[in-house]
Order: structure tokens, then sequence, then C-alpha cells
């Protein structure tokens, strides 16, 4: 199956996102919904992605050869904080706000009020909550369920880098 340009990128961000939800690809490609998501990966990428026991988003090994991009979570590693990530930007400034390893988890409303601080941004409170979670599935922020779900980071911050995708 020969792929089209725009499917060679659309994997890359299969690769580079992994592991990732349709929400997420959703966004990154400017599409209308998850399902028409769904139906591009089914119709143009078939081949070359799967979802894990989570139902999340992976590039199998030949998807991952196809392109010119290392993941930054192997497939096959789901434990553990990986040595690189890439993210999106607002991801990115999530990672420099959140609170610390040893220090108390902190609920999406906080993390959003450091990033308008710190950053002079406004984003959507979903967004935030989005960037959060696309975090915990790469294994470098963690949730502590209290009265509302809260996080920090999973290790400290010189465990892993961060390479912003938006660049």
């Amino acid at each position: 199956m020969s792929l089209s340009d725009e499917a060679k990128e659309r994997l890359a961000d299969i690769v580079t996102l992994q592991p990732t939800k349709n929400k997420e690809l959703q966004d990154r490609w400017g599409m209308e919904s998850g399902s028409e998501v769904h139906q591009y990966l089914e119709g143009e990428l078939k081949d070359y992605y799967y979802r894990d026991d989570d139902s999340l988003i992976r590039a199998t090994e030949e998807g991952v050869e196809l392109v010119d991009v290392e993941p930054s979570v192997p497939a096959e590693d789901t434990d553990g904080v990986p040595e690189l990530i890439r993210v999106p930007e607002l991801h990115a400034q999530v990672l420099d706000v959140i609170a610390g390893p040893d220090e108390e988890s902190e609920s999406v409303v906080s993390v959003l009020g450091k990033l308008r601080t710190e950053f002079d941004i406004d984003p959507e409170v979903e967004a935030v909550r989005d960037a959060l979670g696309s975090l915990r599935r790469k294994n470098v922020v963690e949730v502590i369920y209290r009265t509302v779900p809260t996080y920090r980071l999973a290790a400290d911050r010189d465990e892993f880098e961060v390479e912003n995708i938006d660049d």
C-alpha cells in the first residue's frame, strides 16, 4: 500500500503523539469529529496503526519505519518515564508549571491559573484537561484522585526531555 504525502505526515503525527486518542488527532489534523479521524485511519492508514489494550492509537512497527520520526514512547514501552517526549506547545507549558513529583498534586483549574500567570495565555479548561490526559498517557504526569482528579509530575523534570512539535 503506497501512502500519499498527507498520509505519511499524518502517520508521523501518530508516531510522534503515541499513545494518542481520536480527539488529539482531530485537533492536530483540523477535523470536525473523532468519527472523521476514525474513517481516515481505517481508509488511509489501516495497515500502519493499531489500538492498544487501552484503546489508544499507536503506530505499528512498519508504520514507524515508513516515516522519519522516532517515537517518543515506543509501542512496547508502556511503563516507566520515557527519555524524550514530543508534545505540542501547550503540553510543554503544562510540564513547566505543574507540581513536581514530591509536591502536592493540583487540579486542572490550578494548572490553568499557573499557565495564565507564567505564560500570559488563556487556554480553554478542556484543552488543559486534554493536555494533562495526554501527558498521563505518556507516563510523565500522574493523577491523584481526591475530591477532584489532581495531577503532578510522575518523575523529576531532569529525567526526561521535552521536544515541542509546534516549533
